[in-house]
């Protein structure tokens, strides 16, 4: 879609050409005080002919909807042609608008070429013609000089065009990688808290007939953990959310406590560098959404030091390496972006598996 900013240079186009045709004043000026008879007329026509034709194909050249470019070209000499009997070396001055219209459309080799085609041409009938040499060489100069111009004028403002869509492009893979961190971390909060719903909710519906007191607990617990939930989900849709390590342990806890699995968990985060807190906290949620989820553990421990943590259980069943793009695949992606080194397989001489995220120091 073209800016509302190009939109207006567009609309006035014809404008920024016609300006240029104040040097075709020359040439009527020649036509009408030099020249007697049908020359006089023919000049002046084809004078306003090459005007109209000039401002219609640059006007059509800066909105890129010309299609039919070398007609024209040939159509501004043919009219400039018609100038010479009347104009006599004034009607050089036509080559000079060619040569631009030539550099500003034309591919580049083939604008070149018309260009140094127009100078020799300027240069021939100036020593040809009768009575033209005393006008001087001024003519091939101002072609050479026009097709340079134009030719860097061009230059600027491909490179403008370049740089407008390479802008756009940008901004494109910036939403794209803004929905995609979005959906990862979607997946990590609701796959954590989804996870200790569905284990409270299994282990209030057997309290029911045990412990009534503590099925109304646990459904108060649940309660609070939907909430929480939603109100992470509406955080990380403005992009506001946030994560932290004691808040990580403490949520371990409980959703290892609620899964029936005995937890080894430090009990402070202070010795751990504020860089590193971010990455060890989505270590941690995402190793014990797995735990609960799919270990069947009955021991689990995170060790944690200012530099690793590594979470450890003793479950005989190993926990998938990937979920569609994400889990642990999510959490090799944030790692990668610390410049940290994520382990994940099974637990090296004995059961269970072993999650270890180490930052260089």
């Amino acid at each position: 879609m073209t800016p509302p900013a190009s939109k207006g240079r567009h609309r006035y186009g014809w404008l920024f050409a016609g300006l240029w045709l104040f040097y075709l004043t020359e040439n009527v000026t020649a036509l009408i005080h030099d020249t007697p008879g049908w020359q006089r007329t023919v000049g002046l026509v084809a004078v306003a002919g090459f005007g109209a034709v000039y401002v219609l194909v640059l006007t059509s050249i800066r909105r890129d909807r010309i299609r039919f470019l070398w007609p024209a070209i040939t159509a501004m000499l043919a009219l400039a042609v018609l100038q010479m009997p009347g104009a006599g070396p004034h009607a050089l001055t036509c080559l000079v608008y060619v040569a631009a219209t030539a550099m500003m459309g034309l591919p580049r080799p083939q604008g070149i070429t018309v260009a140094v085609a127009l100078v020799i041409t300027a240069e021939v009938l100036l020593r040809t013609q009768p009575g033209w040499a005393s006008a001087g060489h001024g003519y091939s100069l101002a072609v050479v000089l026009g097709a340079t111009a134009t030719g860097g004028l061009r230059l600027a403002m491909d490179r403008q065009r370049r740089l407008v869509a390479a802008q756009h492009e940008l901004a494109a893979l910036a939403v794209a990688d803004e929905r995609a961190r979005i959906a990862a971390d979607l997946h990590d909060i609701l796959g954590h808290s989804l996870t200790v719903v569905t284990v409270k909710a299994e282990l209030a519906q057997r309290l029911l007939d045990v412990d009534l007191e503590r099925a109304r607990a646990e459904l108060r617990d649940l309660e609070s953990l939907a909430r929480d939930a939603l109100a992470d989900v509406r955080a990380t849709a403005l992009g506001m959310r946030g994560i932290s390590l004691p808040g990580e342990i403490a949520a371990a806890r409980e959703a290892l406590a609620a899964a029936n699995v005995e937890a080894d968990l430090p009990g402070a985060a202070d010795d751990v560098p504020t860089r590193n807190r971010e990455l060890f906290a989505w270590t941690i949620r995402e190793a014990v959404t797995n735990i609960v989820r799919h270990s069947r553990a009955e021991h689990a421990a995170v060790l944690l030091s200012p530099h690793s943590v590594e979470i450890v259980d003793d479950g005989p069943v190993l926990p998938p390496l990937s979920s569609g793009g994400q889990g642990l695949a999510g959490l090799r992606r944030r790692a990668q972006e610390h410049g940290a080194q994520l382990t994940a397989g099974p637990r090296p001489g004995s059961a269970g598996f072993r999650v270890r995220v180490e930052v260089p120091t």
